[in-house]
């Protein structure tokens, strides 16, 4: 298998149904990277299903700070891709994201670890 890394994606439907993606990245990434990543194809999937409101939890402080116009991107790939999160962002009535210990996102990181294998 070729070197890479995981993101991992739940999306909680409001009558609790979960849908739980392992996402393989065929590249190295770092995990800020790789959050941004998991946060990107999320966004995606809850474009397709018809989503119009999310609430997005994720254990990358950094990157939640950087979304929220709270802290600046320090290189020009974080910045490419916080501008596209802000251009799915559009796309739906209304988004919040809020940051969470990773040990409570221990879903999340089984989907990742699951991708790399």
């Amino acid at each position: 298998m070729t070197p890479g890394s995981g993101a991992g994606v739940v999306l909680i439907s409001p009558d609790g149904s979960r849908l739980c993606y392992a996402i393989r990245l065929h590249f190295l990434a770092s995990n800020n990277a790789a959050e941004y990543k998991a946060l990107i194809n999320g966004l995606c999937i809850a474009i397709e299903l018809g989503a119009t409101r999310l609430y997005v939890r994720g254990d990358s402080e950094l990157v939640i700070d950087q979304v929220m116009k709270e802290s600046s991107c320090k290189s020009p790939l974080m910045t490419a891709y916080c501008q596209e999160v802000h251009k799915l962002e559009d796309k739906f009535q209304g988004i919040e994201l809020h940051h969470v210990p990773r040990r409570d996102n221990d879903v999340v990181d089984f989907l990742t670890k699951l991708a790399t294998r």
